[in-house]
C-alpha cells in the first residue's frame, strides 16, 4: 500500500510536524547534518509551469546536496504540450522519479498531479499557495525572535498566494496576523476558516504595523496580471507600501520580511530592505534548508 505523502497546503503538516521540520533546517544550515544524503540514487522531478529563481535553485542545489539527482522539466519540452493529461504524466512521472516539485499557475493541477501520482508531490508554488515559502519565513522569524508562539506579524499588501500560505502557517504556530490589503485584494476567504481567531484583515497598514514583531510584503503586480491589472494595482496599493515611516509604527526590534522578487520604490523602499531590520536574505537562503528537511521527511 502506498503511504506517500504529499506538501500541497501548510495545513499538510501539523505544528508538531512543523516545529520538526525547522529543527532539521537548522541543523541544515549549521552544518549539524553535514554529509547526510538521504536521496542518494533517487530522481526527484520539477515540473516548472512558472520562471523562477528561488524555488528552482534551492530546489536543485538541495536535491543535490542530499545526494539526490534534480530533473528540471518544462510543460512545454514536454507531452503535457500535446495535450497529454496530467493523470497520465502523473502515473508515468512516477514509475521514473522518488518525488515531484510542482510549480504551476490554478492549485488544482498540483492537487491532480498529487491524486494520480504514486510518489510525494511537493508545490513550489501554485495560484493559491506557496508553503514551501512560508516554512523558510517561519524558520527566518524563529532565528530573529526566538520563538513562533505569540509573534505579530503584519502583512502589507496584496492578499495572495503568500498571504494565504501565512495564515495558515500563523494559525498553525499560534502567532498573531494582520493583514492590510485593499478592498478586493483580501486573502481567498476559505482560507479564513480554522484560524483560531487569530488572524485579522484590516485596510489601514498603520494599524497594522503598530507594534508588530514583523513586517511583511511580497510584490503587488504578480505573474499573469495584465497591464490593466498592473495600472489598477499602482492605484490602489500607493499607500501600502513598506517605508521608514509604515516601520517606525511597528516595534524598534522589529524585522522585515519580503519572500523576494523585489518591486523596490512599489511595496518596498530601498532604505528598509537594505537597511538594518531586513532579514530579507536571510529569508531567502531558507528557503534551502527548509525544503532539504521536507525532502529529507517525504522522500523514502
Amino acid at each position: 500500500m502506498n503511504s506517500k505523502r504529499d506538501f500541497l497546503t501548510i495545513k499538510d503538516f501539523t505544528a508538531s510536524e512543523i516545529a520538526v521540520l525547522l529543527d532539521r533546517a537548522a541543523d541544515f544550515k549549521s552544518g549539524r547534518a553535514a554529509g547526510k544524503q538521504p536521496l542518494r540514487g533517487r530522481s526527484i522531478g520539477m515540473l516548472f509551469y512558472k520562471t523562477s529563481t528561488r524555488t528552482r535553485i534551492s530546489f536543485e542545489v538541495g536535491i543535490y546536496q542530499l545526494g539526490g539527482q534534480p530533473v528540471y522539466i518544462r510543460p512545454g519540452e514536454s507531452q503535457l504540450s500535446r495535450d497529454e493529461t496530467i493523470a497520465d504524466t502523473a502515473r508515468v512521472f512516477s514509475r521514473y522519479l522518488r518525488g515531484i516539485v510542482i510549480r504551476t499557475f490554478e492549485h488544482k493541477i498540483a492537487a491532480e498531479f498529487a491524486e494520480y501520482a504514486s510518489v510525494p508531490v511537493i508545490n513550489g508554488l501554485t495560484d493559491t499557495h506557496h508553503p514551501c515559502q512560508i516554512l523558510a519565513d517561519l524558520m527566518t522569524i524563529k532565528e530573529k525572535k526566538g520563538q513562533l508562539k505569540g509573534v505579530k506579524i503584519a502583512y502589507i499588501g496584496d492578499g495572495n498566494n503568500v498571504a494565504n500560505s501565512l495564515i495558515e502557517g500563523a494559525a498553525q504556530m499560534a502567532m498573531d496576523l494582520t493583514v492590510a490589503a485593499p478592498e478586493g485584494y483580501e486573502p481567498t476567504p476559505d482560507i479564513l476558516k480554522d484560524t483560531s481567531g487569530r488572524i485579522t484583515i484590516v485596510r489601514d497598514p498603520k494599524a497594522a504595523a503598530a507594534g508588530a514583531d514583523v513586517l511583511y510584503t511580497d510584490v503587488w503586480i504578480s505573474m499573469g496580471d495584465n497591464e490593466a491589472e498592473a495600472a489598477e494595482k499602482q492605484s490602489k496599493f500607493a499607500a501600502y507600501q513598506i517605508n521608514d515611516e509604515l516601520l517606525s509604527y511597528a516595534k524598534p526590534d522589529c524585522i522585515v520580511l519580503h519572500c523576494l522578487p523585489a518591486h523596490r520604490g512599489q511595496e518596498i523602499t530601498d532604505s528598509v530592505i537594505e537597511g538594518p531590520r531586513s532579514a530579507v536574505f536571510d529569508q531567502a537562503e531558507n528557503r534551502l534548508h527548509t525544503q532539504k528537511a521536507v525532502l529529507e521527511m517525504l522522500i523514502k
